[in-house]
């Protein structure tokens, strides 16, 4: 009969636990490198998002139909002259909250963005008119605005990490394209 050690020395079974600690470990940091990753494709994916929606935006009719008639004025005396700075500016959002909000235009702007970032909701964008110094008062095509595309309001969502962890949702930093307007047209010529 072999003699019984003690339970202090005994080694049966170390090897399985020690993988089990190891494994969970290389197991939940893999995962948290799939995490990132996606955040960081989620990050990339609303920037070109906010790309495309300036880009669109500059060449689309506008948003908010109010700015149309910003380069007009029934002074003569203003006519051909440089149309200063701070002349209009028109806010935007997915719901409105605009002078001659055009849900129309909005929605051609927003379906553009929305093929580079699903997730992307009308709330979340915001289009920005606003006077830059270029252009002048009378001028036929309307101002020459500066347009800025933002997104407000989006979240990482995590994948893994939020049912393994407990990690909940990360803010994301506000995000925006700034481009000055070009035709404003949808339509050709």
């Amino acid at each position: 009969m072999r003699p019984r050690r003690d339970f202090r020395q005994e080694e049966c079974g170390a090897a399985m636990v020690e993988a089990t600690i190891a494994m969970t470990l290389l197991l939940t940091l893999t995962l948290g490198f799939v995490d990132f990753g996606y955040a960081l494709y989620q990050w990339n994916a609303a920037t070109k998002a906010v790309e495309v929606g300036a880009r669109a935006a500059s060449i689309s009719n506008p948003v908010s139909t109010a700015i149309t008639s910003a380069a007009g004025t029934s002074d003569l005396a203003l006519v051909g002259k440089a149309m200063p700075n701070d002349s209009f500016s028109y806010s935007c959002t997915g719901v409105g909250g605009c002078t001659g909000f055009n849900q129309a235009n909005f929605d051609a702007i927003y379906n553009r963005m929305v093929v580079f970032f699903p997730r992307l909701q009308p709330a979340n964008v915001k289009i920005t008119y606003s006077a830059t110094g270029l252009g002048y008062w009378g001028r036929p095509g309307g101002p020459v605005p500066t347009i800025t595309v933002s997104l407000e309001g989006l979240t990482f969502q995590f994948f893994f990490l939020s049912g393994l962890l407990g990690f909940n949702d990360i803010a994301m930093p506000s995000m925006l394209s700034t481009v000055t307007g070009e035709d404003m047209k949808s339509t050709y010529p």
